[in-house]
């Protein structure tokens, strides 16, 4: 009798949980489809984003690691505009964001610093706005990180040199200002990572030209 009551007290419990705590793939789920809400879509590549399926692995454009969670968005030149949404940062898991070449406005959100396995953020030829959020810092696991030919101000987060993994950076084409850092990760990258930014001096490393966080750059 006992052992039938515990089975039973497991049962409910194991429901209850199944009841009231969201699963990872819904957490997901909700947060693709925050941006599905936040963006037009003209072409309806977001058409098959159905919030009532149980997680959005079968999704286009959305790739599911065998636990179906979110590995990789794919939404490359595909006339989206709209902004980005905070919810994107709850996507644990993900290692590939890819929104290049849309029409996006608005700023990057600090929570994609919580990204923790992400490898490539591809933010490029959009109109996006505001600073480059520092919380960027802290993906560790960045290899690619191109935010060109946008419309981005203030300084570069010294922080970003932090990023040891870190491969590739292009923040060209914005209108960023400041010194360039040339510490850790910076110190390989060319001038052509920084182009086209009239506002923005340096190199920090000729001596000259000190990081100056007073005003005058926003």
């Amino acid at each position: 009798m006992a052992i039938h009551t515990l089975v039973q007290v497991v049962l409910v419990v194991t429901l209850l949980n199944m009841t009231l705590a969201p699963t990872n793939a819904n957490v997901e789920g909700d947060a693709l489809y925050a941006l599905r809400r936040s963006v037009k879509d003209p072409e309806n590549v977001l058409q098959s984003w159905d919030p009532t399926l149980v997680d959005p692995c079968t999704w286009f454009h959305v790739t599911c690691d065998g636990d179906n969670r979110v590995t990789r968005l794919d939404l490359a030149n595909a006339k989206l505009s709209g902004s980005l949404v905070s919810e994107l940062g709850k996507l644990q898991r993900l290692q590939y964001l890819e929104l290049y070449m849309n029409n996006l406005v608005g700023s990057i959100p600090e929570e994609l610093g919580g990204l923790k396995s992400l490898v490539s953020l591809d933010l490029y030829h959009n109109n996006l706005t505001g600073s480059i959020p520092a919380s960027l810092s802290n993906l560790s696991n960045l290899n690619f990180l191109r935010l060109n030919t946008n419309r981005l101000t203030g300084r570069i987060p010294r922080q970003l040199s932090k990023l040891r993994n870190l491969k590739i950076l292009d923040v060209s084409n914005n209108d960023l200002c400041g010194t360039i850092p040339t510490s850790g990760s910076f110190s390989k990258f060319s001038e052509e990572s920084f182009a086209n930014n009239s506002r923005l001096e340096g190199p920090e490393l000729v001596g000259f030209v000190r990081y100056d966080t007073g005003g005058g750059c926003t």
